[in-house]
């Protein structure tokens, strides 16, 4: 089963730079990290979109996320690795936008980078290939083994979860 993935950064993405003693988007590191996974059946096809933390997202990287998925979902699941700040606010110009969809469009993330100690990344990343293939049409984040209806939630800061709005 062909299920596209479609990265723009966030912190699922992060890498600690020794330089700036920063935590910051320099590179893509998904494939890495999918070569890791057991997935047999399925071909995932990874469009590296952009690499920005998700406060930085503009309207228009938002327009080009659209643009894209909309391609995307008219042949199979799309997978948005997106970073949780902001994720919400793509689900809804997603949702009012892609009508008629015959695939789910999911969007997913991380609290914690992958790689690092107790990162959330490559659960979220790993049940959202699942969700792609087992979900009706819709927009949809999957987090934290949860899902949740892209306009129907909300980022709980002080829990570090999504939960519903």
């Amino acid at each position: 089963m062909k299920i596209h993935l479609v990265t723009t950064g966030g912190t699922i993405e992060k890498i600690y730079s020794e330089q700036s003693g920063q935590v910051e988007n320099l590179g893509a590191k998904i494939d890495r990290y999918l070569q890791s996974l057991r997935l047999p059946d399925a071909h995932i096809e990874v469009t590296q979109l952009m690499n920005k933390d998700s406060l930085e997202m503009t309207d228009e990287d938002r327009a080009l996320v659209l643009a894209v998925v909309r391609v995307k979902a008219s042949e199979a699941p799309v997978v948005i690795t997106h970073g949780t700040d902001t994720m919400v606010e793509t689900g809804r110009l997603l949702k009012e936008n892609l009508t008629g969809l015959k695939f789910p469009v999911i969007l997913t993330g991380a609290m914690t980078p992958l790689g690092f100690e107790r990162s959330d990344g490559l659960q979220n990343l790993t049940e959202s290939l699942f969700a792609a293939r087992t979900l009706s049409a819709g927009v949809w984040i999957v987090i934290h083994n949860q899902v949740f209806d892209a306009t129907q939630t909300r980022k709980d800061r002080e829990h570090a979860r999504f939960i519903p709005a």
